[in-house]
């Protein structure tokens, strides 16, 4: 059985009970796949796929969001954020992250996290906690060249509750 929603039209997946969507948005002058998913579409209430709406909308306002939140762990030696940086400066090298940073201010962490691209918007509808994550913000430095991201993880406030690094 499918839902049916104003902006998402029918959500549904071959697996009857789950819900799925996806489409690639446009983020400032990038491309970014975003998705909806819930394992089980009783879990998830027509509230939620209008708050999902929306935030699909203020993409871009986010993408800010989460990427103050991620300047504001740089000075925490064991933040996911500073993790991530140096994983990419060891596994890429200094040729291709000086690449891949569109960004040169002096400050390279500050210019590596501005040059970071957002690569994926995943929305878990079903998470309507203030503690779970409603969307999962998927960020790459060299999304060609390494599967490692750095994730800002959002609630259905649309407040940052986290980071976490993913390969």
């Amino acid at each position: 059985m499918a839902i049916e929603h104003d902006y998402f039209g029918y959500l549904g997946s071959e697996n009857d009970d789950e819900l799925y969507w996806s489409e690639t948005v446009e983020v400032g002058e990038r491309d970014v796949d975003v998705s909806l998913s819930s394992p089980e579409q009783d879990d998830v209430a027509e509230e939620s796929l209008d708050i999902a709406a929306g935030l699909i909308g203020q993409l871009e306002s986010l993408d800010s969001d989460a990427r103050e939140a991620f300047v504001g762990e740089l000075s925490t030696d064991t933040s996911n954020t500073i993790a991530y940086f140096y994983q990419s400066v060891a596994e890429l090298g200094d040729e291709i992250l000086d690449d891949a940073m569109s960004r040169e201010s002096g400050d390279r962490q500050i210019d590596f996290l501005r040059s970071m691209a957002l690569v994926r918007v995943s929305i878990l509808p079903h998470h309507t906690g203030d503690d779970e994550p409603f969307a999962l913000f998927e960020y790459s430095i060299a999304p060609g060249e390494s599967d490692a991201v750095l994730i800002a993880r959002f609630n259905i406030n649309a407040d940052v509750i986290g980071t976490e690094t993913a390969s």
